[in-house]
């Protein structure tokens, strides 16, 4: 075990290295949900502006404005740890830096997934019922949840 409760890989590598590995870690998986989440966001947010939009009862209206609520979280949550890093950039916080980013990541994977949930919602009560869109958005919410923590925890005990 490592000072910081990790399990020893065989990388030999001192705290420094370990930390630097994790950081460019963090950053790829960054790069990879910054992009989606985004593109996303402002998908929603020019919703508004389309004629059909009128057409949404009180319900969808709801389901939407909570997505885009979803979306911008994950949005700030996404981008934080660049921020955070920028402002702590050569002050020896690198263990803060990576284990805040660290938790950063993990709250914003699951305000994406909650947007994208509601997405799922909005699509498939607007092209069949609402109530079809609630089923679709229940599967998907269970989806993420089985793919983005239940299988993932799994392996890690294991």
């Amino acid at each position: 075990m490592t000072v910081d409760g990790a399990a020893d890989d065989g990388r030999h590598e001192t705290e420094t290295e370990r930390l630097d590995r994790n950081w460019a870690s963090i950053l790829q998986e960054l790069r990879v949900a910054q992009t989606g989440v985004q593109l996303l966001t402002g998908f929603l947010l020019i919703l508004p502006f389309q004629d059909r939009f009128a057409e949404l009862s009180t319900y969808e209206r709801g389901v939407y404005l909570a997505t885009v609520f979803f979306s911008i979280a994950a949005t700030v949550l996404l981008i934080a740890p660049v921020g955070f890093h920028r402002i702590l950039f050569r002050r020896r916080k690198l263990r803060t830096i990576v284990s805040t980013a660290h938790r950063l990541e993990l709250g914003g994977l699951v305000m994406l997934g909650l947007a994208l949930t509601g997405v799922v919602m909005l699509i498939a009560g607007t092209v069949v019922t609402s109530a079809v869109g609630a089923i679709a958005g229940g599967c998907t919410a269970m989806a993420f949840a089985y793919f983005w923590i239940v299988l993932p925890l799994t392996y890690r005990r294991g």
